[in-house]
């Protein structure tokens, strides 16, 4: 088995166990139980109870269920905004070309990590869980597309000039024919690889976001508001499976480096 395969089958083996948390933690991530506070793991709570009694295995599973699946959603959304944006630069190309990739370039060097903080600070602090994630979520799809726009925009200006392309100018077949069936297929595997980079960069910044309190609102779990535990070295060095969110995180990274990586490789 390749390690790309193997790093496949590593994220959906623990995308199907996220799927499987109602019956793997049925207490669900927000039960309490006041009698086991800060416990350590047992057979009923693999990961031990957090200050508030909860199962901590239960909120690392529904955690992970909820990045795994709206990280892959922002980033969806910031390709797509990227693929329009990007391919209309290269497609027109001249002026137009460079007024796009000047504000492209003015997007990038804007401090908009700032904003994203701003704009979550002064959210209410009685805002649903529900809304909190998808504001984080949809706020990380509307800034993350520069960088993609970029690539996606030189890719199709050296398409444009290629020699194949320009043989079916000389044809005389449609824009709109080269467009759909001669670009946009050798455009598929640029667009694949930006989606699998800002899957794991959302991931983390949404942890990011998490562990400074401004991600998705409590009680819904997220790795990010789990991650914050991690502020106690105390704490870690006499519990140490505190480590568990952290150690998934980074397992899943770096499955997605992977995959990246022996993607580019069969390019």
């Amino acid at each position: 088995m390749t390690p790309r395969r193997a790093a496949i089958l590593v994220l959906v083996v623990m995308f199907v166990i996220t799927l499987c948390a109602p019956l793997l933690a049925p207490s669900g991530y927000s039960g309490q139980n006041r009698n086991s506070i800060s416990a350590a793991p047992s057979i009923t709570n693999l990961l031990g109870t957090d200050a508030l009694g909860r199962d901590r295995f239960a909120r690392l599973l529904y955690g992970m269920r909820i990045s795994m699946l709206l990280a892959p959603a922002a980033a969806f959304l910031a390709t797509l905004l990227a693929a329009i944006i990007g391919a209309t630069g290269g497609l027109l190309g001249g002026w137009t070309e460079r007024m796009l990739i000047g504000a492209i370039d003015v997007f990038l060097s804007l401090p908009w990590l700032f904003l994203l903080l701003t704009v979550r600070a002064l959210m209410p602090l009685n805002t649903s869980s529900i809304a909190s994630i998808m504001v984080t979520f949809l706020l990380l799809a509307c800034l993350g597309w520069a960088a993609s726009a970029r690539v996606i925009c030189a890719s199709v200006h050296e398409l444009i000039h290629s020699d194949f392309i320009l043989h079916a100018h000389a044809t005389g077949l449609p824009t709109s024919r080269i467009i759909f069936a001669h670009i946009l297929p050798n455009l598929k595997p640029v667009l694949a690889a930006q989606f699998l980079v800002s899957v794991p960069v959302f991931i983390l910044a949404e942890a990011n976001l998490g562990m400074l309190g401004l991600g998705v609102s409590e009680p819904l779990p997220t790795w990010g508001n789990l991650l914050r535990e991690l502020g106690s070295f105390s704490a870690l060095r006499s519990q140490p499976w505190l480590w568990t969110p952290l150690a998934t995180l980074v397992i899943v990274v770096i499955c997605f480096q992977v995959i990246l990586q022996g993607k580019e490789q069969t390019l």
